[in-house]
């Protein structure tokens, strides 16, 4: 399968986009059409049989046991219709829940290739809207009014034909009235597809704000900004209920609209009917028969039953257009990614060499100025440098860059073909889950014995033995129930299980007593050898550990004390 959906330029249409989605599931839906369609035809041959019935035993005087056969083939023809409806409306749903589980796949797959520090800019409750209510709102576009377009093509045909083929006339006022409703759907749907967007903005919007409220619930308290917070969830809240009611107000609306109009149109045929039959109005050749007048006036609502429908559905679609445009911020190919730092291989034949830098200048993600300009630098196998500075001089940025989580703004970037990169932040994420769990993101086939090994030289199991269930004890998300210095040990563990050819550490050591930190330290250039290291530190332990220091200073890289 093509992720024909992802790779489409920014520039097409949210219809367009909706196509490529359903093509996961094109064959159950155009089958559920098909089936609608079925369904919708076999109201022709039902009213023939009621008015046959009627015709035979209200005028014909037939006899009771006659018309067995008839009720027969009738009640026949209701239980193949409600097995149609039912094989239809599962196919339909099969199809829903296909795409949908696709579309979040390809949301995942999206989100992955922006990249983290795309992701960091955006709010995480905006961004589980996407992934939720927004793909929930296409449901009733792929399940509903993609196999009602078929119908409403060829239902109404079949009817139209069988009509004109018992009255002209009936047939005539249906033809006439028919065009009426797509034009005003269209008139309708150009607003409802605006207010639909403006709704889904707002419930993003309102998600991302009190999801980000949610994490931050401990300092709104601490600060006593409780009752602002909640001022402000009010009116978020207060603005998505206006926005739906508008929405609601022009479904309502256009479905008034609709049944206003087929109303009439049935009022007018049974008018015609009825006043043939008092023999005011004669526009046939031949007498109309009790059963063809029933067989007419059956078909009428039904011929409209499902352009009804379809506007019932309509404003599915105009929800279904609004989401794809938010869906499409993070499926858009062609952003430039976090990553767009040129990358190029270099030859490993004749040096040592992992990883080249030239001129690199970078900024943090936001900021208005380079933090750091001109780095050039070398890092090869069995080097392994202490990278100090004082706060806020570019540490981390620069191990972000190495590690292709933030572009550069001038300058390249070199890297041995096949270079595995262990990075351990200095706010390392962690799971809720089990220990286990969270180590074994690194490497989720390594057996338990090359997890505990790993867990055991970055001192993990130096607390987690401790702990009520070891390695299985359940933490919460971002590693509540740890302190700094162990969720750190916990990611330091995640790039000893990786096996990289490059670490790039950031504070490690952080928040350690001297004997584990001396542990650590030991741990660590132990698995250093045969890697490079780049370890970002305060600590005059850790610099006294590693043989070569390069210090961050005004913005340049100076290599041991010496010129940049």
């Amino acid at each position: 399968m093509t992720d024909s959906a992802t790779n489409m330029p920014a520039g097409t249409t949210a219809k367009a986009r909706l196509h490529a989605l359903g093509a996961v599931a094109r064959t159950p839906l155009n089958a559920a059409g098909a089936l609608a369609v079925l369904g919708g035809v076999l109201l022709v041959p039902q009213a023939a049989l009621i008015a046959w019935c009627v015709q035979r035993g209200l005028v014909e005087g037939a006899a009771p046991a006659s018309l067995l056969p008839l009720l027969g083939g009738l009640l026949a023809t209701l239980l193949l219709r409600a097995v149609i409806g039912w094989l239809s409306r599962r196919l339909a749903d099969r199809a829903v829940e296909q795409i949908r589980v696709d579309t979040r796949a390809r949301l995942a797959r999206g989100l992955v290739a922006r990249g983290p520090v795309w992701v960091r800019a955006q709010q995480s409750g905006a961004l589980a809207e996407r992934m939720g209510a927004h793909v929930d709102a296409l449901e009733g576009y792929f399940g509903g009014f993609i196999p009602l377009r078929a119908e409403v093509v060829g239902v109404p045909l079949a009817i139209l034909l069988a009509v004109f083929f018992v009255d002209r006339t009936v047939g005539l006022v249906l033809l006439l009235t028919m065009p009426l409703v797509p034009v005003f759907m269209m008139l309708v749907g150009w607003g409802a597809q605006a207010a639909s967007q403006r709704q889904l903005q707002a419930l993003t919007r309102m998600g991302g704000h009190f999801a980000d409220r949610l994490r931050g619930l401990g300092l709104i308290r601490l600060y006593g900004r409780g009752e602002a917070e909640l001022h402000g969830i009010r009116a978020a809240a207060e603005e998505l209920r206006v926005r739906s009611l508008r929405v609601l107000r022009i479904a309502f609306l256009s479905s008034a609209v609709l049944e206003f109009f087929a109303s009439l149109s049935v009022a007018m045929i049974a008018l015609y009917l009825g006043l043939t039959y008092l023999g005011m109005l004669d526009l046939r050749g031949a007498p109309l028969t009790l059963g063809a007048g029933v067989f007419c006036l059956l078909l009428a609502p039904d011929f409209y039953a499902p352009l009804r429908k379809l506007a019932t559905h309509y404003h599915d679609r105009a929800a279904a257009l609004a989401a794809m445009d938010e869906i499409a911020i993070v499926l858009d190919g062609d952003t430039p990614n976090v990553s767009d730092t040129p990358v190029t291989e270099i030859s490993t034949a004749t040096t040592p060499t992992l990883l080249s830098t030239h001129g690199l200048a970078l900024r943090h993600a936001g900021g208005a100025r380079d933090v750091l300009h001109d780095v050039t630098l070398d890092l090869q196998r069995d080097q392994h440098v202490a990278l100090t500075g004082a706060s806020g001089d570019g540490k981390s940025t620069l191990l972000e860059a190495l590690a292709g989580w933030l572009p550069a703004q001038a300058g390249t970037l070199q890297r041995a073909p096949g270079l595995r990169i262990g990075y351990a932040p200095q706010r390392p994420f962690l799971f809720a889950g089990s220990l286990r769990d969270n180590l074994r993101m690194a490497q989720p086939e390594a057996s338990d014995a090359e997890l505990e090994q790993a867990a055991e030289a970055a001192q993990v199991m130096r607390f987690a033995a401790r702990l009520p269930e070891g390695l299985d004890t359940v933490i919460g998300e971002r590693g509540f129930g740890l302190s700094g210095g162990e969720a750190r040990r916990v990611a330091l563990a995640r790039v000893f299980l990786r096996d990289p050819d490059l670490l790039l550490l950031d504070e490690p050591t952080a928040f350690l007593d001297p004997d584990t930190e001396a542990d650590v330290l030991q741990a660590i250039r132990q698995f250093a050898r045969g890697r490079a290291l780049l370890m970002a530190t305060h600590s005059p332990m850790a610099q006294a550990a590693l043989p070569q220091t390069w210090r961050l200073r005004e913005g340049r890289l100076y290599v041991d004390g010496g010129n940049p």
